[in-house]
């Protein structure tokens, strides 16, 4: 979902819509690039108009994009270690909202600021798909 997208599905969730917007959340992971060690703006204002237990009993996951910190200076390390990653802020917003995390929130690599994934990240996240559809199927039966 492009952050134009996402921006369209904040501002349409109303009371009157509110049936779709809860359909997205089940059937999808939430997912962002890590800027500035969070969210896109685009998905914080998305999880912002989340209303407050509106998630109870529901199964969440949470992903994001980003940097291999052993790929960077100690500057860098320091700071990604400092500010954390958008995953994690996703998980935490999701869970305050009534969510039940099912797996870790996971980040998955990227060789630049627009991708693409880094060999072995897709096969990773296919994998990591995988143990959420064997949870919540755990969970359902």
């Amino acid at each position: 979902m492009s952050q134009h997208q996402i921006a369209t599905v904040c501002q349409n969730v109303t009371d009157a819509n509110k049936q779709k917007f809860f359909v997205l959340v089940r059937k999808q992971k939430v997912g962002s690039p890590t800027q500035g060690g969070r969210p896109t703006p685009a998905l914080l204002e998305f999880l912002n108009k989340i209303p407050d237990n509106s998630l109870n009993n529901i199964n969440i996951s949470a992903f994001d994009t980003r940097f291999a910190k052993d790929e960077h200076g100690f500057g860098l390390k320091v700071l990604m270690n400092t500010i954390g990653f958008a995953a994690e802020k996703i998980a935490k917003s999701l869970q305050n909202k009534g969510g039940t995390l099912v797996v870790p929130a996971e980040g998955f690599i990227v060789t630049g600021r627009e991708g693409p994934l880094k060999k072995g990240e897709l096969e990773r996240a296919a994998e990591w798909a995988r143990e959420i559809a064997k949870k919540k199927n755990r969970v359902m039966h």
